[in-house]
């Protein structure tokens, strides 16, 4: 059942995105050439504690999946989703993609952004951009009213415009109490059908675009998901609450000071 948000509710799901807005503009600084993916991932854990915060996906583990055993998930390149953090370096040229969540008073905060790490080929500027735009083109269709499929076909269209594909296998989701709750939320579709959008949903969004075709293959730690062709990915994700004024993004990054 979906659970609608009350005024309360937000404000703590408003706190919370805040806090991964604020940890992932951090984490960014961290993009660059020779640092190891385990050091993101301490630095991630030494915020959350000094905000006193719970991490949403370290020990995750659905549907049989080992513990998830970070706080926030770092895939490169080929990677699409659920990277584990460990002792590989990051390489000029590099697209990284950083996942991460938090749960502030019982309630959690959801966000991905994808970086370069120096100056990156133009195949993968032209990715990384065509999934941002992808991803605010699903967020504008996300008013009170409007259906589940006119989120899912703007992503799509705005991807297949460009000669990219839309990842299937994963998908948005709504979120809460728990860091996945109904509906599902897929990145391609057909407008006008679905669950229709109400006051109170929040819902996080996030296309996966990838280079070649959409297809995907899982590595044996049973978390990292790779293009099946070997091509680049990239991942973008917001948490947003559908409002009666339109869609409020709950992990806007934080204006510079």
């Amino acid at each position: 059942m979906i659970q609608l948000k009350s005024k309360r509710e937000l404000d703590k799901m408003r706190v919370a995105g805040r806090h991964v807005a604020e940890v992932l503009k951090e984490l960014a600084r961290m993009a660059q050439p020779g640092v190891e993916t385990r050091a993101i991932d301490q630095e991630a854990r030494s915020q959350i504690r000094r905000r006193g915060l719970t991490s949403s996906f370290l020990g995750y583990g659905p549907g049989g999946a080992p513990p998830f055993p970070a706080v926030i998930c770092i895939s490169i390149n080929e990677e699409i989703v659920h990277g584990i953090p460990g002792g590989r370096k990051l390489r000029q040229g590099d697209l990284l993609k950083l996942d991460f969540g938090v749960i502030f008073e019982g309630f959690h905060g959801d966000s991905a952004v994808t970086l370069p790490v120096g100056p990156i080929p133009e195949e993968a500027e032209h990715l990384m951009e065509t999934t941002r735009r992808s991803l605010y083109a699903g967020i504008e269709q996300m008013r009170a009213g409007r259906r589940l499929g006119d989120v899912g076909h703007a992503v799509q269209e705005a991807v297949e415009a460009e000669g990219l594909s839309v990842v299937r296998d994963f998908v948005g989701h709504g979120i809460g109490r728990q860091l996945h709750e109904p509906p599902q939320l897929p990145n391609f579709g057909r407008a006008g059908r679905g669950q229709r959008l109400k006051p109170g949903m929040v819902l996080a969004i996030e296309p996966m675009v990838n280079v070649g075709g959409y297809e995907i293959q899982l590595k044996s730690d049973g978390w990292t998901a790779v293009t099946a062709d070997g091509s680049r990915s990239s991942h973008f994700e917001h948490t947003v609450a559908i409002t009666e004024s339109g869609p409020e993004i709950l992990t806007r990054a934080p204006a510079p000071n």
